[in-house]
Formats: C-alpha cells, sequence, structure tokens
C-alpha cells in the first residue's frame, strides 16, 4: 500500500538562550563566570528537544554584549526567547537583546539548588569565597529589576521559577513553553486551504481571513472545486486501488457499503491527497454544494472518508467552511491532542452529560476504536448522499476548544475541561460521543454559549488548558476558561 503525500515540513522550531552576568565580577571572584556557563549548558541540554534548534548566545554581561546577542537572535530568526538569570546582571544587558530580537521572552528565575548548605557555606572563612558562592545562587535577585525595564518598555514577558534539579517540575513548564512556542511556529508557517464557500446563512461562522492571518500568521490558499474535479478526472487505477486498501485497513467498512459507493470515495480521496500536496496544505476548510455541476456534486458528495484519514495524520479538515474551527483542529492536532470538529447533539439530563458531534469528517486518530463507514441516504442539511463515518472519541479526560472572536475583532481562545463518558451513542453515520463537565452539563452549555462563539469547536484528548494559555499568552490574545 503506498503512503499518502504528507505537507512539506516547515523550518524548525528556533529557540535563542542566553544567561546573565556582570563582567565586573569576573576578576573579583575566581571560578564564577565557569560555573554560570555551565548551568547555561544544563538549560541548553535540557531545552534540546527533536524539531528544536537551540540558538545559544551564550553569557551575556555588557550592554556591548547584549547588543550583539540581539543581532544574532535577529539574524538566527528565533521564534522565542530563554532568558536564564544565572546571577545578578544589570538590567541595561538584558533590555537590548528582547528589543533587538522582538519575540516573546521567558524568563528563568533557576537557582542550582533547593537551598544554599548554610554550614558549609559559613565554613568557608573567606568572605571574598563566601560572596562569589553566594552569587551562583543569586538568579532571583535582578528578576524584579528585569521585570521593571521590560514593563516600562512594553515588551511582555513570562516567568518560570526553580531550581536546575532534574526532579524540579520547573521543567514540565518549560517543556510547555517549548510545546506552545512549537505550535506558534507551526501555525505561522501553515497554509490553510480554503475550499468552496461557507453554508448559506451560518452567521456565526463567517469571519475576517485577514485578522485571522495577523493573530496566528501563515497562508490562506483559495482552491476551486473544478480543480479537485479535474484531479480525480485523472486519478490512475494503481492510486485508487491503493486508496481501497487503505480505506480498509482504517476503517471498520459496515456490510451495507456498496463497491460503487466505496470506489467515489476512494477516488475522491486520491484526488485530495494530490490537491494536498501540490498547495502544501497543512489544513482545510470546505463547503460546497456543486448544484448544476454533476461532477463537482459527486466530488463533493464523496469527500467524508478522504478528508478523515487527511485529519487522522496532521491535516485537519473542518467542515461547513468552519475557517476559526479548521484553525482550532490544527492547534490541537499540533500539540497532539487530535482536535475533531463538533457541536452539541442533545443532553441527556438523566445522565448530566452533553452530547456533540458532526456529520462529516472526523479525527480517527483519537477514535475510542476502529471508526465505522456507514452510507446515508441523505446528507441532512447539505446537497446529495454517499458514505459517511461514524465514530466516538476516547473515553477519558478531554479539552474542548473554539476560536472565537472578541468585541474588537481579534481571535481569542475558549477552552473548558471535561470527560468523555462511556454510554449510548446515536448510530446515525456521524461522530458523536458523550461528555461530562465537572459544573454540569446545564451550567456549561449556558457558560460556553454566554462567550458567542460559533456553534462549532475542536475536542482533543487529555486536560490541556494549561498549554493552551501558554499559546495564547505567546500570541497575545485572550483566553476565557469554562471548566
Amino acid at each position: 500500500m503506498s503512503t499518502p503525500p504528507a505537507p512539506r515540513p516547515t523550518p524548525h522550531l528556533r529557540v535563542g538562550l542566553f544567561g546573565i552576568g556582570l563582567d565586573t565580577y569576573w576578576p573579583q571572584f575566581e571560578g564564577l563566570k565557569d560555573r554560570l556557563e555551565g548551568y547555561l549548558r544544563v538549560v541548553a541540554e535540557r531545552l534540546a528537544k527533536d524539531g528544536v534548534e537551540i540558538c545559544n548566545a551564550g553569557l551575556v554581561d555588557s550592554p556591548e554584549r547584549a547588543a550583539e546577542a540581539g543581532s544574532f537572535f535577529r539574524r538566527s530568526e528565533v521564534d522565542i526567547i530563554f532568558l536564564h538569570v544565572t546571577t545578578y546582571a544589570l538590567s541595561s544587558t538584558v533590555l537590548p537583546v528582547v528589543q533587538r530580537a522582538k519575540v516573546p521572552v521567558v524568563i528563568m528565575n533557576l537557582q542550582p539548588g533547593d537551598a544554599i548548605d548554610y554550614g558549609a557555606f559559613n565554613a568557608l572563612g573567606n568572605r571574598t569565597k563566601m560572596t562569589g558562592d553566594w552569587l551562583a545562587w543569586c538568579s532571583a535577585c535582578p528578576v524584579p529589576e528585569i521585570a521593571n525595564a521590560f514593563k516600562r518598555a512594553r515588551i511582555d514577558f513570562h516567568q518560570v521559577t526553580g531550581t536546575l534539579q532534574d526532579h524540579d517540575p520547573v521543567w514540565n513548564e518549560l517543556d510547555g513553553w517549548i510545546e506552545a512556542a512549537r505550535v506558534a511556529h507551526t501555525m505561522a508557517n501553515n497554509r490553510l486551504g480554503l475550499l468552496g464557500h461557507y453554508y448559506n446563512g451560518m452567521l456565526d461562522i463567517y469571519t475576517d481571513l485577514t485578522a485571522q492571518l495577523a493573530c496566528f500568521g501563515g497562508h490562506m490558499e483559495i482552491l476551486e472545486v473544478e480543480e479537485l474535479a479535474a484531479i480525480r478526472r485523472a486519478i490512475s487505477q494503481a492510486a485508487l486501488d491503493a486508496k481501497l486498501a487503505e480505506f480498509r485497513d482504517a476503517f471498520d467498512i459496515q456490510p451495507d457499503v456498496s463497491e460503487d459507493e466505496l470506489h467515489r470515495a476512494a477516488r475522491t480521496a486520491a484526488a485530495l491527497d494530490e490537491l494536498v500536496e501540490k498547495h502544501r496544505l497543512g489544513s482545510m476548510a470546505y463547503y460546497y454544494m456543486g448544484t448544476g455541476s454533476d461532477e463537482n456534486e459527486d466530488v463533493m458528495t464523496s469527500v467524508i472518508l478522504g478528508n478523515s484519514l487527511l485529519t487522522g495524520r496532521g491535516i485537519p479538515v473542518a467542515g461547513e467552511y468552519e475557517v476559526k474551527n479548521a484553525q482550532a483542529m490544527k492547534i490541537m492536532d499540533t500539540f497532539g491532542f487530535g482536535g475533531s470538529f463538533t457541536e452539541y447533539y442533545a443532553a441527556d439530563f438523566r445522565e448530566d452529560v452533553v452530547l456533540l458531534g458532526h456529520d462529516g469528517p472526523g479525527h480517527i486518530k483519537i477514535a475510542s476504536s476502529k471508526t465505522k463507514v456507514r452510507p446515508l441516504d441523505v446528507y441532512h442539511g447539505k446537497v446529495g448522499r454517499g458514505l459517511s463515518v461514524e465514530m466516538s472519541v476516547r473515553h477519558g479526560p478531554v479539552t474542548l476548544l473554539s476560536v472565537i472572536e472578541g468585541s474588537n475583532g481579534r481571535p481569542q481562545f475558549l477552552v473548558a475541561e471535561g470527560e468523555s463518558v462511556p454510554g449510548p451513542i446515536l448510530q446515525i453515520g456521524n461522530t458523536n460521543s458523550r461528555y461530562k463537565f465537572p459544573i454540569g452539563a446545564r451550567a456549561f452549555m449556558e457558560q460556553w454559549n454566554a462567550h458567542g462563539p460559533a456553534h462549532h469547536c475542536a475536542i482533543g484528548i487529555g486536560h490541556n488548558a494549561h498549554k493552551l494559555k501558554k499559546l495564547a499568552s505567546l500570541l497575545g490574545i485572550e483566553m476565557q476558561t469554562v471548566c
């Protein structure tokens, strides 16, 4: 079976790192500079990950070195800066770095251990040695000064506080900032395909595309259904056979699915792969009726299986041309949470759960079991008939994300955490699941609705509001949390 083409890789996340010190100290306290540079090496090693390039500017100890470091970060096109506060340093050795780089900055207040060994310290006898040892522990000292300079210069900053020790939870915090920066980087390089047009009358999903690009970056490629139809017309028998084999491997195809419908969906899925590869898409929003063109209607009524496969391999596809939710799905998927397209289906007040689901593609990688393929005689509210997928999100913790528009028109995050729970679902050939929320079904729906989101959202596995909050901070947008 052939491997489906993937979008071209985006450049690695580039992380800027520098430590700070004061050049006056080096001749005064023997070994201090070497000790602080050793701390910086520890941090560099811990931050290094697959797909992450560490751009280490070393120890910055003077305004001149600060200007050099800032220029180095600009040339390196870093996405985020981690400032390791190793000892006391003047704010004038920090501000030029961040001013020149013009990217988010995380202040790392990390001392070498939990506490100074007071007995050993006071037994050193020589007060110069004692002062040098203390300076190797006083990372907290200049943080207020640095924060003051950043505030007055209108530079947003973030903080983590802890130790260099392996067991310190601060490393999880730092990993979270790296992950959030990686997602922001992916969004800034993402190409979102727009295939078709909005669903007529769904006012909540209409959005300002320029505002989306201003917030997240990336590119939006307007696509023609006729192009997809032309690609589909030329699909080879080999490509068709390969896609049919992929269907049988990925899906639980129900007995009432006809071979004709399966072939129709497979041909369209193979064409979607080529469209994605040609335009280097990392996500897509689509809707089209095709009325008046038999070929276009045939294409657009056979996309669900192909779009589900795309979503499952990291190219999320949002139906009903829901651009905002395509963004939410891409964010969730890049974090590794999944991110399945969904909306309210009903409430079960006896069990205090909310049923959410949707017709069209689902995120098959986070399904509770193998996704079923069922034939539908009618696509409710849409043109035509064809095959659809039926799945539930894996049971356990989940996070809901909606990209909403604030009163100022700038995107915001709306987030809730809950649980995907077992129980009966509607076997109508749609994705749908049962969700419990800590504030209860009634309060969840009222509080979620009060923020005025579109009626779609993205659901991913795990409780991840804390990671989404970091991403919102890096993007400079607000995040509303319901529960």
